[in-house]
């Protein structure tokens, strides 16, 4: 079991909201964090139960009578109708803590709760374990920005810096905590129930699918595309559906924490900019198993071995974010000339370029787009390159170059 960089932002929350959601894709270990953080008076449901799903669904007054508060409910997507009740609880009783909500469906329970439990919730998100949590340093990991100040907490963690080989054993096993130290065999088993049990469930909520072998070569066509620029109609062409149906199938991905859609960064006063989001697979564990790369070293060598890193990467940065109860302000920026920088953090007034590299080696030509952010009329903060530097070296008064390990 492993500790969680979240657990202090939940004690915080809890003394400070009636209402707690945590959201994020199933398996990422959304209940077990809860419990862990859990008093002991702390009572538990869960809406996989059919029965109290039922009740839940059917009278949401009942059900609040039957299960008090302080009171964990878990599933909790599967009964809306329980928003307005927990609303007259909280109304009520003027108490902290008192509900903490888990579900895997992030913008509809958002759109639900907000507009029943306004100014009475904050949410927050759980991805798959962190490279930082995995390597016991759950602690130091605060949302990153390419500053001297974080690239010296970071490097005063790191005793072992982790070798290309060890990092795409990583980015091929993935971070979901059942997986994280699990055989070959376990991994490959624990992906093929998950894709089963997510098609069945949850997909099947929301669409009307009839063809399951349909969806998931749906699925493995999303994967391939991880850390491209997003075109529903080679996607949908690929997959043999329309694009209306591409776009409704990937916001399912979206909603249920799978995926995420990075934006290009624009400004009204520039109109040269790509307006296509990116597509980011948030477990690479996954993405790999969906393209059918069978072993680590096969992953590095072929032809998606710079995509991969990219996503996995990103998606490291946004855990930084997401498990701090931090909102973040990602993008990227690509022209139409093609110049293109991975990751933009904004920060007030600053843009603050990033990149991710499969070199050890590191050169000017790695940031040399960054420039052209100064264009966009705001300042242009420090600079980073990620890659697989064995320390972090100052490619320039304020650009840097930091090893994978550092996250």
């Amino acid at each position: 079991m492993y500790q969680r960089t979240l657990a202090s932002i939940i004690k915080e929350v809890n003394d400070n909201f009636p209402v707690l959601l945590v959201t994020g894709p199933r398996q990422a270990g959304k209940t077990t964090l809860l419990e862990m953080c859990a008093e002991r008076d702390r009572n538990y449901v869960t809406l996989d139960n059919l029965e109290a799903r039922t009740l839940a669904q059917n009278d949401p007054g009942l059900f609040v009578q039957t299960h008090k508060p302080p009171l964990i409910i878990d599933e909790v997507q599967y009964a809306p109708n329980l928003f307005s009740h927990i609303k007259i609880i909280v109304d009520r009783e003027k108490t902290n803590g008192l509900f903490w909500l888990v579900g895997s469906r992030k913008f509809h329970l958002i759109k639900d709760i907000t507009e029943s439990l306004a100014g009475r919730v904050a949410t927050i998100d759980l991805l798959g374990l962190s490279q930082a949590e995995t390597d016991e340093h759950w602690e130091r990991l605060t949302p990153f920005l390419p500053s001297p100040g974080w690239v010296g907490d970071a490097k005063s963690a790191i005793e072992n810096p982790k070798t290309l080989t060890e990092t795409y054993k990583r980015i091929w096993q993935g971070m979901f905590p059942r997986v994280v130290e699990a055989t070959d065999s376990v991994r490959n088993l624990f992906y093929q129930s998950y894709i089963q049990t997510y098609i069945r469930r949850d997909v099947k909520d929301v669409l009307s699918i009839s063809d399951e072998t349909l969806f998931y070569s749906f699925l493995g066509a999303v994967a391939a595309r991880t850390g491209q620029l997003l075109n529903y109609a080679d996607l949908a062409r690929d997959t043999a559906i329309d694009n209306k149906t591409a776009k409704s199938w990937l916001s399912v991905l979206e909603i249920s924490g799978l995926v995420y859609l990075l934006k290009p960064y624009h400004r009204n006063v520039t109109k040269r900019l790509v307006k296509s989001p990116k597509l980011y697979f948030l477990d690479t564990g996954l993405c790999a198993y969906l393209t059918k790369w069978t072993t680590p070293d096969s992953l590095e060598a072929g032809a998606m071995s710079g995509a991969i890193l990219k996503t996995y990467l990103f998606s490291e940065i946004l855990k930084s974010y997401y498990h701090n109860g931090v909102k973040p302000y990602f993008y990227y920026y690509r022209d139409l000339d093609q110049k293109e920088i991975d990751l933009v953090i904004e920060t007030g007034d600053s843009l603050h370029p990033v990149e991710f590299k499969k070199t050890a080696t590191p050169s000017p030509r790695d940031f040399k787009h960054f420039r052209l952010l100064e264009k966009l009329g705001k300042e242009v903060g420090h600079g980073a390159v990620f890659c697989f530097i064995e320390q972090d070296v100052a490619l320039s008064e304020d650009i840097t170059a930091i090893p994978v390990s550092y996250l």
